[in-house]
Formats: structure tokens, sequence, C-alpha cells
């Protein structure tokens, strides 16, 4: 399929479900390339994938009552990610080590609950591997609504997620609260990857979130270009990726990721000024 077909199909009213999906694909590339700086930044890579597994139970309880699965999982994920930003500064425990605890003990209790309900395994399908192709209308206002509260939060808290990023003792000094700022930051990690899990699936959800941000780190110094590419990156991935699964019948989640990888390995291989073949090729000179 050319791309002029795939725009085609784009505008088909039969197809009406594809430009949705899409929406959903690009918005949630961009919440994840955005927080996905500060991740990236302050070492926590392992948080996108327990959020993942953290928001669970919301889902299962969503699940059994026929709600919202989205609206579902935003609350266990951020119930979750309060408790870790609570405990975690206590810094006699790791942050990495109180993330393990809490986010396993919710994926359980996920389980649990949902395992009350018969046929629960292909009803939750979704969660594990994605499905953007059947959300419903209502999910797409919400995370409409989620992505542009948290850019608006990102903008007002730029500058102190960048001091409690950086260095949390300087923070303190500084006067900063590290301890609202760290749930605040928490807090925007789980919406993003709630989104996310609709697009790639929880299994595959940490790539969305850190990949775009890993390959923007290699192109650039500055922390402001960073977080420009990475949106873009992650937005562009999606659509590439959505393209291409569309085209060939592949699964959207798994080609999606698979072309951030290809982004990040030509960002490893020839980016300007911290690519490998880059570098060679000056020591050369």
């Amino acid at each position: 399929m050319s791309p002029l077909d795939f725009l085609a199909d784009l505008v088909n009213p039969d197809l009406a479900f594809l430009p949705k999906a899409l929406a959903i694909a690009v918005m949630s590339a961009i919440m994840c390339g955005v927080v996905g700086c500060y991740v990236v930044l302050r070492g926590m890579a392992f948080i996108g994938d327990a959020v993942a597994h953290a928001v669970f139970p919301g889902l299962a309880v969503a699940f059994l009552f026929s709600g919202s699965l989205v609206l579902g999982g935003i609350t266990a994920g951020v119930l979750t990610a309060l408790l870790v930003a609570l405990f975690s500064q206590n810094r006699r425990v790791r942050e990495d080590s109180v993330i393990g605890v809490f986010f396993v003990a919710a994926f359980a209790l996920g389980i649990v609950i949902i395992s009350r309900a018969p046929g629960y395994a292909g009803s939750l399908q979704q969660f594990l591997f994605g499905s953007i192709t059947g959300i419903p209308d209502r999910d797409l206002l919400v995370v409409g609504g989620t992505g542009l509260f948290l850019l608006l939060a990102v903008a007002l808290l730029h500058k102190e997620f960048v001091a409690v990023t950086l260095d949390r003792e300087m923070a303190r000094a500084l006067g900063l609260r590290v301890l609202p700022l760290d749930l605040t930051l928490y807090v925007l990690v789980t919406l993003a990857v709630v989104m996310a899990v609709q697009t790639i699936g929880n299994i595959l959800v940490l790539a969305l979130l850190v990949t775009p941000a890993a390959t923007a780190r290699l192109l650039t110094d500055r922390l402001a270009a960073m977080m420009v590419l990475a949106p873009a990156i992650g937005a562009g991935s999606a659509v590439v990726g959505l393209y291409l699964s569309w085209s060939w019948d592949l699964p959207v989640g798994g080609t999606v990721v698979l072309v951030l990888t290809a982004a990040f390995l030509l960002a490893f291989l020839l980016a300007p000024r911290h690519g490998a073949l880059t570098r060679l090729a000056r020591a050369r000179l």
C-alpha cells in the first residue's frame, strides 16, 4: 500500500476507526515523549513497565463492572504511584526497590480480582497487546483531555522537575518541595503510560516511554531540544508504525516499537556528535 492509499483510507467514511486509531497513537506518543525525558534523565526507566502492571487492578475492576478501562487504569495507577512516591522518601530503601514491591503487588491484586470473572483472558487481551482499532469514542476524549492536562502541568513545573531530576539535595537546598514534585511526576508518568497501554499494550509500553527520549538524548545536549525531539520522534514512529501495520497486516504495537527501535539505532550510529560511526570517523581524521 502506498502512502497515498493510506491517506485515502484515513478519509474513508467506512474506515472511521482508522483516523481515530491514528489520533490515539499520536497523542499517546506525544505524552510519553514529554514525560519520558524526565524518566530517562532521572534513570527511572523501570517505572514505565511497573506502572503498566500497576494499572491492572483498576482495569480488572472496570471490566467486572463494565466501566471505562481507561479511567479504571488511571485510578489504580495513580494510587499506586502515590504510594511509591511516599515510601521512596525514606532513602534507606532505594526507589527501584519500592517500585518493585508495590507495582508487582498491584499486578497480583489485579490477577486475583479478574480471576473471579469467567472468560476474562480474551476480554483483556487488548491490555496486554494493544487494540487501538477498537477504542470507543469516549476514550478518545479522555486521551485528548489527559494529554492537554499533562502538557500544561509540564509547562508550569518544568524548571522544578529539572531541578529535582538533576540533583534532589540541591533542589531541597533551594527550597523546593521535593515530595509534592515527586508525587506530581509519578502521576504524570502514570497518566502517560495508561494512555499508551491502549496503543501498544502492557507488554511493550516501556518502549513508547523510554525509546523516543533516549533517541533524542543521542541527538542533542540541550534539554529543551530533547523535549521537542522526543515527542516528535514518538509521534512520527506511531504514524509510520500504523501505516506499516495497516499495509502489511502486522500487529500495531509491535510495529510501532520496531520503528522506534530503528530510529534509536540510527541515532546511536549516526548522531552528529554522539553517534558511534560519527565518533569513529572523527577519530580517523
